[in-house]
This record gives structure tokens, sequence and C-alpha cells, in this order.
């Protein structure tokens, strides 16, 4: 499999990585109930196959996620790279919120160590900006940590590139985390050219926007999604954006079908043209989900391919704000 340097660290990932948010199980923005042997079979089956690298976050689950991560890899002879975030604690009723406050960060990772059962993080990406006056703070505490020996690499998620302004005057930033698809290209407009001249590494997300674009969505499989599914209030499966996402999915067979690939793949491909873009993380729920994403880096989609699905991504999408 294709892998490249993240920014300017000396992780060589390659370009696709586990996601890890949906294995996390229920919480307030779950995916509702997830089978934890089908989640270690999906590690193993990415990892089986060359994908080297593992996203997750103690969000996920509310710690859940960074668990499962944690028995997958003691049943396995890989040694991927564990890529986890900070930022978003919760309560004992299970209520999550946001902190971005020094002395939280540092309880957070030292949590996030535990539950991975690692001694030190590849990379620690800040989850969310918020709160946003909180984010030099947040950044000193990740250096003092790396500086521990701690974590690696200090990465970003959502951030603006005004906030990576700021990041960037605290620590290295060496990674952005933002989403990115055809049904969410927006982030191209400001964040990804600052990143490509500024040698910093981009990670997406959601290169399948959530399952709309796997090709296997339906309007039918929509209207059955569980009430803790958190995609049941989400207004990309709401209209106007369902019908919109169904369509370009549409237009993504058709690409597939030229490629001999799958709609999943092609909607990754996509994503993965971008210069700007080091690798992409794809959501893995069940083991015989990676023999339909896994060739994505070997599509090679011509310029009017690539010009056309554009083209219908950026009419379907709301203008960024300046």
């Amino acid at each position: 499999m294709k892998s490249q340097i993240l920014g300017e660290s000396e992780l060589e990932i390659t370009s696709i990585g586990i996601g890890t948010w949906a294995i996390g199980g229920p919480w307030q923005f779950g995916w509702s109930h997830q089978d934890d042997s089908e989640s270690i079979g999906a590690i193993h089956r990415a990892l089986d196959e060359g994908i080297n690298w593992i996203d997750t976050a103690p969000a996920y689950g509310l710690g859940h996620a960074e668990e499962v991560v944690a028995r997958a890899l003691r049943e396995s002879s890989h040694r991927p790279l564990v890529f986890t975030k900070c930022g978003i604690v919760w309560n004992d009723a299970r209520k999550p919120s946001n902190t971005l406050e020094p002395v939280s960060v540092t309880r957070e990772v030292e949590d996030s160590l535990r539950r991975l059962d690692v001694e030190t993080l590849d990379l620690c990406q800040i989850h969310w900006p918020i709160p946003d006056a909180q984010i030099e703070g947040a950044c000193e505490a990740l250096e003092q940590l790396r500086l521990a020996g701690k974590i690696r690499y200090v990465g970003v998620s959502n951030f603006s590139v005004e906030q990576m302004e700021r990041a960037r005057s605290m620590t290295q930033v060496t990674s952005l985390q933002p989403p990115y698809s055809l049904v969410q290209p927006e982030i191209g407009a400001a964040e990804l050219p600052y990143c490509l001249e500024n040698g910093i590494g981009v990670i997406n997300y959601s290169p399948m926007g959530s399952g709309l674009l796997s090709g296997t969505m339906t309007r039918e499989r929509v209207a059955a999604l569980p009430d803790d599914d958190w995609r049941k209030s989400s207004p990309k499966f709401k209209e106007p954006k369902l019908t919109r996402g169904l369509d370009i999915a549409k237009a993504l067979q058709a690409v597939a079908d030229q490629h001999l690939c799958t709609v999943a793949e092609a909607a990754i491909a996509w994503t993965l043209k971008h210069p700007a873009i080091t690798a992409a993380i794809v959501g893995l729920r069940r083991p015989e989900q990676v023999q339909g994403v896994i060739r994505a880096a070997e599509i090679e989609l011509t310029e009017p391919e690539m010009e056309s699905l554009s083209d219908l991504a950026y009419s379907a999408s709301p203008p960024s704000p300046t």
C-alpha cells in the first residue's frame, strides 16, 4: 500500500488508516450498538492488509474505543502507529463536555496511555478547538507532554487557519484532521492550501460522508437507523442534503464501474487526489468491510472524473464563509 510522511514528522503512514469512531458503541454521538468482537476482527483484517495506523479518541464510546483498540493490539503481531485525541471529557452521568484546560489535557493523555496500554502516543490531537480561548494553554500542555516523552507529535482536528496559526505559536503542529468528502468539501477552500504551504500533514475523516457515499446507503436504510445512531438527527441525512448525497453516490457508481472498484473506494480516492491530503481515515466496523475500501489508494481517477465529481460536490455544497 502507498505511504507518505505525515507533515514534517518521521511518521510514514499508509494512505488509509483505521477509524474507530463507530466502534465506541453508544454515547451521545455514537453509531448505536457495536459488537466488540467484530471491531477487533475488522482491526486485525485491516492490519493484515497492510494498514499501519489507527486513529481513535477518548470520546468515542467514552473510553471504550481506546480499550477495544488495546484489546485488538494485544492479540495481534502487528504494531501500528496509534493516534488519539484530547479535549472532550465526561461526567459520571456520561455527559460529554469540551475543555482544553492544561490540567485536563495532561490527565486525558495519561488516561489514554492507560486505556491504550502504550507508553507513548504517536500522535495526540486536540479534538475540537473548544473553548477557543484555551487553545494556547492546551498546546503548551501538549508540548510539555511531548518533551516528557508521553507523545511523539502534536496534531489538531477541526481547526481553522487562524486557530492553526495560534497553535503553531506554542508547538509544532504536525497534522490537521478535518472532515473532507464529496458531501463536505468546504475545507478545501482555505485549510487544505494552508496545510500544503506550511508542511502540515492532513488526515481527513469521513471520506465516505459517514456512510452516505458507501454505495450501500438508501433512503430506506436511513429511515431505519436506530434512534441512538447520531446520523438519525444529522442534517447530512435529512433533506435536502440526503438527496444531494445520494445523487453524488449515484455518480460515484458510474466512476466505480469504470475502475472496477467499489463506490466507497471511488469516494475515498477523490479525497486522496488532493495534494494536501496525506491519508484518509476510514471507519471499519466489520472484517468484511475492509475489502470494500482497501484499494482506494490504487484508484487513479482521471481529470475529467475529478472535475465532474468536484462540480457536483461544490454545486451541492453551500459556499464557505469569508
